[in-house]
């Protein structure tokens, strides 16, 4: 499988943009890997890139967008940050990758037993992660229920999850609410903001559509 070239990338609306993720993740589920020389990649976007998504996901290491949608060298923008949130840098880096750069989708990426959210859910103080929890805490409010205190903490792993979910919710939100450019390509058909969760027990990621 070649890289991405502005020919190529020119071919993608946002849904065919989403169809390629949903076909490398089942390859990932499946162990098979489209036939790509990652070499020759470096060599075909030595002189440009042309990604047809953009990813906002968590550091986990068990959540690298490249793996589990089974892409190469010059298909995505990958976006990091513990507790896939945005902020001004993000948004910012999402304008660059759409309006200028050309991607086709913006998928906010949560997954399973996140520990940012665990944090969250916790409350947890320690350095500068203090501040970081804070911007989940949004999420932990919003999820009703259990009502129970003592069932709205890390130990509660359907509570986190369900917390995880929420988070993305509110993260697309504030993608429409902070960022004109973004919400008015979307608007256009330029682009698709779609959420989805990773399962970091099966390797499967559900969109939600």
């Amino acid at each position: 499988m070649k890289a991405h070239t502005r020919e190529t990338q020119l071919t993608m609306t946002p849904e065919k943009s989403l169809q390629y993720l949903k076909e490398g993740n089942q390859r990932f589920q499946n162990n098979l890997k489209a036939n790509r020389n990652l070499l020759e990649q470096v060599n075909d976007t030595s002189e440009g890139q042309f990604p047809f998504a953009t990813i906002l996901s968590c550091i986990d290491s068990r959540v690298s967008a490249e793996l589990v949608f089974d892409q190469g060298l010059g298909d995505i923008f990958s976006v990091r940050i513990a507790g896939n949130f945005v902020n001004e840098d993000i948004l910012g880096s999402m304008e660059f990758a759409c309006k200028l750069a050309g991607t086709k989708l913006i998928v906010v990426l949560g997954h399973t037993s996140c520990g940012a959210v665990k944090g969250a859910c916790d409350d947890a103080k320690m350095g500068n992660l203090t501040k970081l929890i804070e911007k989940i805490t949004p999420a932990v409010n919003a999820v009703s229920e259990p009502s129970d205190a003592s069932l709205r903490n890390s130990k509660n792993l359907d509570f986190v999850d369900s917390v995880a979910k929420k988070n993305v919710e509110l993260t697309i939100e504030r993608i429409h609410a902070e960022s004109p450019i973004l919400t008015e390509m979307e608007k256009n058909g330029e682009i698709l903001i779609i959420g989805a969760m990773y399962d970091v027990n099966t390797g499967e990621v559900v969109f939600y559509e």
